[in-house]
């Protein structure tokens, strides 16, 4: 069985006073390509369907655009909740979009619920999935009087993964029942909607879990063919496991995914677990880029941006100004070296202002205030080490944080 995995589209995303319809309508279209191309017999998508719990209407058309024509293609859908997602909005036409070969699990809510059979394009039963959405404290946990911090992230841990445990077991049963009437024993699939240990986020991720659980460890997830995760938007392994992953945003959601290859995955299971993830690359709709400098170096590198773009589509810029950044007609400036050109400038960023914003940030900070892992990063930032080797040191301190927690936990 081929599933297509992806997640966190944010349909509806109003971006620094644009829209992303035209960006999710041609998603959309190429999308539905790569299905007929691939032979997908189902499209998993792991949270953050929308951007608001209000989404505009022409959200919700894409959404039902989308749905219609997986329908159409014979090719199943599963629509898991995520934390910018509302259960009532998706809740509302569960009922109505199961009628179209479409799944949608808004909560989580009873374990046995959450359990799927994804069927293949020829109607046969492909995989069973631990249909998982975003799991909000609420939903796994009753607060205790006098739990300190670090408590109540031990106990919000330990109920998540106690609910995996759960739908893991009524999965496991499930499949146990579906082996003895097909003669062979299904793949079992898991999904997700929070933070990893290891996982590498951007400044559109918002923290879903704030004070409470700042990262899942993996060991915590049940023993699956594959789990499908969403809610950080770049494309990752977790801990270098090829079974769990991150297919990461399909758009990119900030400037600072601007550089992203974004992606989604094809996953193969078959009756001995998972064969292969293989990375589709998804062609930039809007070119959005983040420069910098001086305004003399800006002259240069706006120019070079908008080669990129043209009348009909203007590249979308986010400036830096460094050094002239005191200048208090900064936007005049900055109009004036993009008059003319195919570019709408939609941020600009005084990076002398912000540098300063940040250092009297930090000189007010006290040691209680910041976690094991701030203090880590803020003396890793000291050195100079190459990116790659500054996040391997980071995700083996983040693994060793999560087991210690784990040894820790009742």
């Amino acid at each position: 069985m081929r599933i297509l995995h992806t997640s966190d589209w944010h349909l509806g995303q109003h971006f620094m006073g644009k829209s992303r319809q035209a960006e999710h309508q041609a998603l959309i279209d190429w999308l539905l390509t790569q299905v007929v191309e691939h032979t997908v017999d189902a499209v998993l998508i792991s949270g953050d369907i929308f951007d608001t719990g209000a989404p505009p209407s022409y959200a919700r058309e894409l959404y039902n655009d989308l749905v219609v024509r997986l329908q159409s293609a014979g090719v199943a859908l599963l629509l898991l909740g995520g934390n910018h997602d509302s259960v009532a909005v998706l809740g509302e036409s569960r009922s109505l979009l199961a009628c179209l070969g479409t799944t949608v699990v808004p909560a989580a809510d009873n374990p046995a619920a959450q359990v799927c059979v994804l069927p293949r394009q020829d109607g046969e039963a492909g995989c069973v999935v631990c249909a998982i959405p975003f799991i909000r404290p609420r939903d796994v946990l009753h607060s205790q009087a006098g739990q300190s911090a670090e408590d109540k992230q031990l106990s919000l841990q330990v109920a998540i993964q106690a609910h995996y445990q759960a739908v893991f077991d009524a999965a496991s049963a499930r499949r146990d029942s579906l082996a003895s009437e097909l003669g062979r024993t299904l793949p079992l699939i898991a999904t997700g909607h929070l933070t990893t240990v290891g996982a590498s986020t951007s400044e559109s991720v918002r923290e879903i879990y704030v004070g409470a659980l700042e990262a899942f460890p993996t060991s915590a997830f049940p023993p699956v063919d594959y789990i499908a995760l969403g809610h950080i938007h770049r494309p990752q392994q977790v801990g270098g496991l090829a079974h769990i992953r991150y297919s990461g945003s399909p758009i990119p959601l900030s400037f600072d995914e601007a550089r992203q290859q974004k992606e989604v995955l094809l996953v193969d299971v078959d009756d001995s677990g998972l064969q292969h993830v293989t990375p589709l690359s998804v062609p930039r709709f809007q070119t959005l880029i983040s420069v910098g400098g001086t305004l003399s170096a800006l002259k240069v590198a706006i120019a070079e941006a908008a080669a990129e773009g043209c009348s009909a589509q203007p590249v979308w810029l986010e400036v830096t100004v460094k050094e002239d950044d005191y200048l208090a007609d900064l936007p005049a400036h900055i109009e004036a070296l993009t008059k003319g050109l195919p570019v709408e400038v939609l941020r600009i960023r005084r990076d002398r202002g912000n540098t300063a914003a940040r250092l009297e940030a930090l000189s007010s900070e006290t040691l209680d205030e910041l976690s094991p892992t701030d203090v880590f990063a803020r003396r890793l930032a000291q050195e100079t080490l190459d990116t790659d080797l500054q996040a391997a040191l980071s995700q083996r301190y983040q693994a060793i944080v999560a087991s210690l927690q784990d040894v820790a936990a009742p």
